[in-house]
Parts: C-alpha cells; sequence; structure tokens
C-alpha cells in the first residue's frame, strides 16, 4: 500500500501566483521585514541555520549574502518554489543547500542547527501540524540555538479584506494570534517563548517571535523522529 501524497500550500497561494509572489512580497516591505528578523537571530561565524518553508529563497539569500562564513539550508515542500530559489542563488552565486520536504518531519539529525528561522510561514500550516512543527524544531536544534519567526498578525493583521485573501492568510490567521504561538512554542518545549516585535508593513501587520534551547540542555531530551536523508529538491 502506497501511503498518501501530502498536500501543502504554495508560498503565493496558488501555483499560478508564484512568478508574482516576490515582487508582491518585496512592495509590501517584506525585504525590510526579513533583515530585521536576521538582526535579532544575531548570526555567528560558523554557524548552521535552517529556514523553515524557504519558498523562493530569499531569506536564504540574504543569510548567505550577509553571513557569507554560514553554511545555510533551505526547507520547502513545494518543488516548483525551491527551484526558483536555487535560480536565485546561481544569480546570487551563493552556495545553498535546498531540500524538499515538510516542516513538522524534518529530514535532519538531532540538534544539527544552531538557528532556524522562518518568514511568512507559519500561518500555511494548518493547526494540527503547529506543535508537531515546532516539536521538530526543539529537536533540530543545539543546545544554545534560537528559533526566530516571522509572520502576519492575528486575525486584526490586515485592515484590507481583499490583500488578506490574495495572501491566502484570513481564514488561517486565527491562530496567528501572540499568545497562541508563544503557548505553542511552549507546548513544545522551547524555552523562553516570546513576542519580541509587533510592526505595520503597508496594509498588513506582523509579528515577530522568539524562542531558544537552554545551553545547558541536551537534544535528547526530546524524541526524534526517524529522521532520513533529505529529501530530493
Amino acid at each position: 500500500m502506497t501511503e498518501p501524497r501530502r498536500t501543502y500550500l504554495p508560498a503565493a497561494g496558488h501555483d499560478w501566483f508564484l512568478p508574482l509572489y516576490d515582487p508582491l512580497v518585496k512592495l509590501l516591505g517584506g525585504d525590510s521585514a526579513r533583515r530585521a528578523l536576521l538582526d535579532q537571530a544575531a548570526i555567528r561565524p560558523g554557524h548552521r541555520v535552517l529556514d523553515l518553508g524557504c519558498g523562493t529563497g530569499s531569506l536564504v539569500v540574504l543569510v548567505k549574502r550577509l553571513h557569507p562564513d554560514v553554511d545555510v539550508v533551505g526547507l520547502d515542500p513545494d518543488p516548483k518554489a525551491l527551484a526558483r530559489g536555487k535560480r536565485k542563488a546561481d544569480r546570487a552565486a551563493v552556495s545553498i543547500q535546498f531540500d524538499q520536504g515538510f516542516s513538522d518531519a524534518l529530514p535532519y539529525p538531532d540538534a544539527s542547527f544552531d538557528r532556524v528561522v522562518s518568514s511568512f510561514m507559519f500561518h500555511h500550516l494548518p493547526p494540527d501540524e503547529r506543535e508537531n512543527t515546532l516539536r521538530e524544531v526543539r529537536r533540530v536544534l543545539k543546545p544554545g540555538g534560537a528559533l526566530h519567526l516571522l509572520d502576519f498578525g492575528g486575525p486584526e493583521a490586515s485592515p484590507n479584506g481583499f490583500l488578506a485573501h490574495l495572501l491566502h492568510s484570513s481564514h488561517r490567521l486565527r491562530d496567528n494570534a501572540e499568545g497562541r504561538i508563544v503557548a505553542l512554542m511552549r507546548q513544545a518545549g522551547l524555552a523562553d517563548p516570546k513576542q519580541v516585535d509587533r510592526r505595520a508593513i503597508r496594509f498588513l501587520r506582523i509579528a515577530y517571535y522568539q524562542a531558544s534551547v537552554p545551553a545547558s540542555e541536551a537534544s535528547a531530551a526530546y524524541p526524534a523522529h526517524a529522521a532520513g536523508p533529505p529529501a530530493p529538491a
């Protein structure tokens, strides 16, 4: 019996909209929002960084440009978005590992990343995948490592109903309230979860979150999934 094929929400909500995704996010102020996320992440030389839900690769390319001496990995379930990310990395002449996979079943060993970052992805996840995703983040972070997450705010995130619908977020933002995300981080075993900033970009409100793994704790404190090799992109 073959395992049912998993589905996912594309970066732009619909495959046909993918070519317009990067220009739209740029127009809305996504570039400055991502830079602020990386400032908060305090990435250091020698770090290994995972971009969870890397989409078309904008954040991973920015990480590598700003920090050429770190090892950067981008993961996303969408092969079309990954193909765009690879082309973007080639144009920027930076070396990035792109893997196809799902955030709630990461194909990486325990304690293999110093930082996990994610931008405008968390609202894509169905409610039943959110805590599992955060548990997987907890598993792959090294002791002393940290998660830095950027996403749209809660149900009030956009006063423009059409724009929220266009960004496929209106019906998913109900679970993006500040307290809910922080509670999920805590339930997943991440330490000191908190919202660290909240701001507006164009017509949207966005929020930044972070949580960590204490340096004194080993990743083995949380049972690992049987992670296999990265899925082919």
